[in-house]
């Protein structure tokens, strides 16, 4: 039984449809109460704080968990709920006792969802293999404590023994997805386009709206859920690191046009070219490829339709 922490969350819910797919178990941790999307599927919810290191633990004594996949965010939470260093323990307390269990359970493997907000500042042009050197500093608190994440993994997986990979996941849009967000464009532009209203921006960008030129790797949710559930249930992987997405830049203009192909009269005119400061980045996949054989099943045509049905089905998010 494979325990994903964030379970029934955006990206828990599409890896656990495909993990079950695959014919697994799986055992979804989520700190609210809890509900069951899987009724009678090989899958158990149960509610733990994750800050809780006696809660999640006694997991263990109830259920034969052979696999960590640690989707729940392990960082500050929303900005300014906390005091910082209040934040900063809750969050840290959190990885660490996913760590302990790992231990203690002597799982097969516990992956760590990290993000490619990693390569914020990292020198030289995409795509980015896992390889690319890093920057200590990050502009913003996720790329921030995921870059933690992977130093204490890569410390623990040598002094401690465990079998940790790292997952740098893309721009995942898709059902369960929230808009509008603060990173890129596409799904508010799918949720301008299933409600007829203008694209609703982002407050942190106000200042610096998308525009059409601009460029980042963006992968549907469900081949990023099919591509982790690979990950987490291969029998060898070769590296400690594995960039999850498509492999290729999709700009904001690109999905826009489709939207318009599918919806003529969606109104999503946004600005030629790209904003100040603005970096197209995608990653290389290789690794991905070359160990699990996975393929992306959605391209933009595909996806938007998909995910466009889904939100006029009467979906909110």
């Amino acid at each position: 039984m494979i325990l994903i922490t964030g379970g029934l969350g955006f990206i828990g819910t599409h890896t656990t449809r495909a993990l079950l797919d695959l014919g697994e178990s799986c055992l979804l941790l989520q700190r609210r109460a809890p509900r069951d999307p899987f009724p009678g599927e090989g899958v158990v919810v149960e509610q733990a704080d994750l800050a809780d290191e006696a809660a999640l633990l006694a997991l263990g004594d109830k259920h034969d968990i052979t696999g960590i996949l640690h989707l729940a965010g392990s960082f500050p939470w929303p900005p300014g709920a906390d005091e910082p260093v209040v934040g900063a323990r809750k969050a840290l307390t959190g990885l660490l006792n996913v760590f302990a269990a790992a231990a203690a359970w002597g799982v097969t493997r516990l992956g760590l969802a990290s993000t490619i907000g990693i390569y914020g500042g990292a020198a030289g042009p995409s795509p980015f293999t896992e390889d690319t050197p890093l920057p200590l500093t990050a502009p913003h608190p996720i790329p921030g404590f995921k870059k933690i994440s992977e130093v204490l993994a890569d410390h623990l997986a040598g002094a401690a023994g465990l079998p940790v990979v790292n997952y740098r996941i893309g721009a995942i849009w898709g059902p369960l997805g929230h808009s509008p967000s603060p990173f890129f464009a596409a799904p508010q532009l799918v949720h301008a386009a299933a409600r007829g209203t203008a694209v609703q921006v982002h407050p942190a960008r106000a200042a610096n709206p998308p525009r059409a030129g601009e460029a980042i790797d963006l992968c549907y949710v469900k081949d990023c859920g099919r591509a982790l559930a690979l990950l987490q249930t291969a029998g060898t992987l070769r590296h400690r690191t594995y960039n999850v997405a498509s492999g290729r830049p999709t700009t904001n203009g690109e999905v826009a046009a489709v939207l318009g192909e599918l919806v003529p009269d969606a109104r999503l005119d946004l600005p030629e070219g790209r904003g100040p400061g603005v970096r197209d980045t995608w990653l290389d996949i290789t690794r991905l490829r070359e160990d699990t054989g996975y393929e992306p099943a959605y391209d933009t045509e595909r996806a938007a339709a998909e995910y466009l049905a889904w939100l006029r089905e009467g979906h909110d998010r």
